[in-house]
Order: C-alpha cells, then sequence, then structure tokens
C-alpha cells in the first residue's frame, strides 16, 4: 500500500504545498484584517461622537421650552469623550500596525498593540454601558423612582442618541475582534521563537 501512495498523489498532479506560502498568505490576510479593522473602528467611534454632538432639540408645551442636549447628562457626555479618545487611540495603532509590518520589526511589540486594543475596548465598553442605561431611561422612564420618559417629546433627539450608541457598540465589536487578533497574533509570534 505504501508503494501506491506516490502513484495516486503523481496521477492527480498534486503538488506539496510550501509551508513558507501559506504563512505568507496568513500575515497578509491578518495585516489587512487589521487595518480595515482599525479604520471601521476610528469611523464607528468618530460617527458616535458626531452624532451625539447633534444631537439636541428643543421643543415647547404650552409656552414652556423642553430642551434636550447631550451635556445635560454626564453619561452622554462621558460617552463623547471616549469615543474622542478611542478614535486617536484607534489611529495610533493603525501606526503601529504600519510599523510593526515592516521586516525588521520586533515581533514583541505586539504587546503593546494587544495593550492599545484592550484599553480601547474597555474605556469604550464602559462609555457605552452608560449611556445606553440613560438611554433606555429616557426611551421608557421608571416609574418606580418616578423618572419619566422623554422620548416620545423629543424624538428626534432620542433616535441620533440610539444613532450614536449604536455606532459605538460597532466600534466595540471591532475592537474586540482586534483585540483577539492581537493576542493571537502575540501567542504565535512567541510559540515561534520558543520553537
Amino acid at each position: 500500500m505504501d508503494s501506491e501512495t506516490p502513484k495516486q498523489i503523481n496521477q492527480f498532479n498534486v503538488l506539496p504545498v510550501s509551508p513558507k506560502l501559506g504563512s505568507q498568505n496568513l500575515k497578509k490576510f491578518f495585516y489587512f484584517a487589521q487595518l480595515i479593522l482599525r479604520i471601521v473602528v476610528i469611523a464607528s467611534a468618530l460617527t458616535g461622537a458626531i452624532t451625539m454632538t447633534s444631537s439636541d432639540q428643543s421643543v415647547s408645551f404650552f409656552g414652556i421650552v423642553l430642551k434636550a442636549r447631550y451635556t445635560y447628562s454626564s453619561a452622554f457626555r462621558y460617552k463623547v469623550v471616549v469615543d474622542s479618545v478611542v478614535s486617536g487611540l484607534s489611529v495610533l495603532s493603525l501606526v503601529l500596525v504600519i510599523s510593526l509590518n515592516r521586516p525588521k520589526s520586533n515581533p514583541k511589540n505586539y504587546f503593546y498593540l494587544f495593550l492599545l486594543d484592550l484599553v480601547s475596548l474597555l474605556l469604550l465598553l464602559s462609555g457605552c454601558s452608560a449611556a445606553t442605561a440613560i438611554g433606555f431611561v429616557g426611551r421608557y422612564g421608571q416609574a418606580k423612582t418616578g423618572w419619566v420618559a422623554i422620548c416620545d417629546r423629543v424624538a428626534k433627539f432620542c433616535d441620533k442618541i440610539i444613532v450614536s450608541i449604536a455606532s459605538s457598540y460597532l466600534a466595540v465589536a471591532g475592537l474586540l475582534v482586534l483585540t483577539v487578533l492581537s493576542a493571537h497574533k502575540l501567542k504565535s509570534e512567541s510559540f515561534l521563537e520558543v520553537i
């Protein structure tokens, strides 16, 4: 049976795959996935910040003016700051990814990229959580504490808040994938150095 195996391989013209070729394709895929995901995170976080800052609305009821602005809520202000900081950190990480793609770069520097992604993920998740909690109260109210829903009166304001929060959650998902990719890259590089 052992003598038949080479004949079968030659019969189907199967060539052995070079492991170096497969690793080069994997490195290219990893590099381009990092670039695309980081650009998506930057765009999503900036969209979240810009949409939140443009979400003000004024309505009047029987001569009383009701103003809804993101600055009235500390959670919304915090989310704008976090979105801006994460956008800046993501631009920095984009530069770091490009510099790590050079042939003479030190693979140990992926640890800093991993830390940058992890810190960005945690910051953005905290900002999104705070804004989601206040947005939920604004949309549905809370009868036990006497907080009334305001979204039936300032619907345009609430719609922009929802778009801002959803955009930031898209950035959270991107950062989660980037954190996993950075950890995987760090682990695979460390494994190769040991061998």
